[in-house]
């Protein structure tokens, strides 16, 4: 009995804790009806917080442990100009947030900056040399975004001349169709150079937030729908991952300090044989236009497709633009009989008969002479 008695005082002091608790609350209801919501409001955010959290940390372990996904190469669609631009005005911008990329902080030596800058400055010039200074920027900013995200190279000449060196996939175009042939302008190289040289100091583009693609508005590539659409800047459209792989969480890659030779690359991209997809119009004509070009045949492909290989062939292409044309008649000693018989002119009517003229007849030399009267 005493051993009932016992157990039963503690249970009755916390049945009276618990009552004293619920009379307080309720006098505190009565009181301050407003500031006991907007307190179980704040609880409520504040475990929803702590949730996100937890999952943003899972998710982000998660995407540790994945592989990233590889670059798309850059497969047009075959349709007109005019086609693409309204296939690509129909694309959304992606909602949600865009939030600005972080500053680019460069970490190496003064040659692996000399190297990075003029790359970056490539990239620049001969993507977006031909638009203002914002689209020049944007570009940078994409390479930049690229070099700290996992699915791509840790150095700035690494993520512009990513594929080059491939018969297909080259990541920028100018690096695998023919642009650096083109010897760029002094304005226009001085102002890539500048811009570049912004960017690897910490200067962010913000309206195009951590996307690491992009493209011309009068092109559709293959990819385009299966990326979310983010920004437009002049005659560029640019886009991110979706899902995790495009959020600002996943842009963690280190960059390596270290950089490799940039002649060294281009010269490796210039002398690598390159098969472009045919574009609308005549391939010919479309090939005559790039300098140094030579078209060349291929295997036929299993898969049936319209490749063409095309070769840059520099020296050739100079020498034969150089050649002075020197008339096969005049360069040696001969006749003027010869020549004629050599030419493609059309007899006159004055034209002399090979060989010596014969001696008129005694009659038709006295007619002469009479007619000459």
């Amino acid at each position: 009995m005493n051993q009932v008695l016992t157990l039963s005082r503690p249970l009755d002091g916390l049945r009276r804790t618990a009552a004293g608790g619920r009379h307080r609350a309720a006098a505190l209801w009565r009181a301050y009806p407003r500031e006991v919501i907007g307190a179980g409001l704040l609880g409520v955010v504040a475990a929803a917080a702590i949730a996100t959290s937890v999952a943003s940390t899972n998710s982000a372990n998660d995407i540790a442990k994945a592989a990233p996904p590889a670059p798309p190469p850059l497969i047009l669609k075959q349709i007109p100009t005019d086609q693409a631009l309204k296939l690509n005005a129909q694309i959304p911008l992606a909602s949600g947030p865009n939030p600005a990329a972080a500053p680019f902080v460069f970490k190496g030596n003064a040659a692996a900056r000399a190297q990075a800058l003029n790359c970056l400055a490539s990239a620049v010039y001969y993507e977006a040399g031909n638009q203002d200074e914002n689209g020049e920027r944007a570009v940078a900013q994409v390479v930049l975004n690229r070099v700290r995200h996992p699915a791509f190279p840790a150095s700035v000449c690494g993520v512009v001349y990513q594929g080059s060196t491939k018969v297909t996939g080259c990541q920028f175009t100018f690096t695998c169709d023919g642009s650096l042939n083109r010897q760029p302008d002094p304005d226009g190289w001085k102002r890539a150079v500048r811009v570049a040289d912004d960017a690897l100091s910490g200067s962010v583009f913000a309206p195009v937030g951590w996307a690491t693609h992009y493209h011309a508005d009068y092109v559709v590539p293959y990819w385009a729908p299966t990326m979310a659409k983010n920004a437009v800047v002049g005659a560029h459209l640019f886009y991110r991952w979706g899902g995790a792989w495009g959020q600002p969480a996943v842009f963690a890659q280190s960059y390596t300090g270290h950089e490799p030779n940039a002649a060294a690359l281009r010269s490796a991209a210039l002398a690598t044989v390159h098969v472009v997809v045919p574009q609308q119009g005549s391939l010919a004509a479309a090939i005559a236009k790039i300098p140094g070009a030579e078209p060349l045949k291929l295997t036929p492909s299993m898969r049936r497709d319209k490749r063409v290989a095309v070769r840059f062939n520099l020296v050739a292409r100079k020498a034969a633009d150089e050649a002075v044309h020197e008339d096969y008649t005049k360069k040696f000693e001969v006749s003027d009989n010869l020549k004629w018989s050599l030419s493609s002119d059309a007899v006159a009517e004055n034209e002399k008969p090979l060989g010596r003229a014969a001696a008129p007849a005694q009659g038709a030399s006295a007619a002469g002479a009479s007619g000459a009267r």
